[in-house]
């Protein structure tokens, strides 16, 4: 019996394996085929996050909208560090239709101070393929003092200025 749920166990997992392979080297071709391409505008491309706790999860949301007259495709979302997990939709954004991208951030919790994170996404889109998308904020530890727990807003936005500043590209505009 147990050699019978090993290999029922081994078989799914070849199949699901084999599933993903399929899947990535559908979205390779895509990627490389220029007739397919679309644009995007992204709706939600830099996020001031504020205030997170050390040690605690914050969900992000990144809205966009395929502005072109072909399928979009998410190929990836890579969080540019381990703290972050991205999830995209797997099935293809039509002309005119919304998606989103989520974000998980653990917020480490030995830490505390402004943070900025990035995720790269891949799409199948005209001029570029690969866009950023960014969140920041700030971090606080619960044994600081009330006074490291206020969020200064004015810096707040001072880092989102100095962002745009640097990378002109993440208002939201049609690329």
């Amino acid at each position: 019996m147990k050699i019978l749920l090993f290999v029922t166990f081994v078989i799914a997992l070849l199949v699901s394996c084999g599933e993903q392979d399929t899947r990535s080297k559908e979205l390779s071709k895509l990627a490389k085929d220029t007739t397919g391409y679309t644009s995007i505008q992204w709706i939600d491309s830099l996020k001031n996050i504020g205030t997170v706790e050390a040690g605690k999860k914050q969900e992000i949301s990144f809205r966009f909208k395929n502005t072109g007259t072909k399928s979009l495709f998410i190929i990836s979302a890579e969080p540019g560090c381990g703290c972050t997990v991205a999830a995209f939709p797997k099935e293809p954004v039509q002309p005119g239709s919304e998606g989103v991208i989520t974000a998980e951030y653990q917020a480490p919790g030995d830490t505390n101070g402004e943070f900025r994170k990035n995720i790269e996404v891949t799409t199948n889109t005209k001029g570029v393929t690969s866009h950023f998308i960014y969140f920041f904020g700030v971090l606080v530890h619960p044994t600081d003092s009330a006074s490291k727990q206020t969020v200064d807003r004015a810096a707040l936005q001072q880092i989102q200025l100095k962002e745009l500043k640097r990378n002109p590209l993440l208002n939201p505009v049609k690329n």
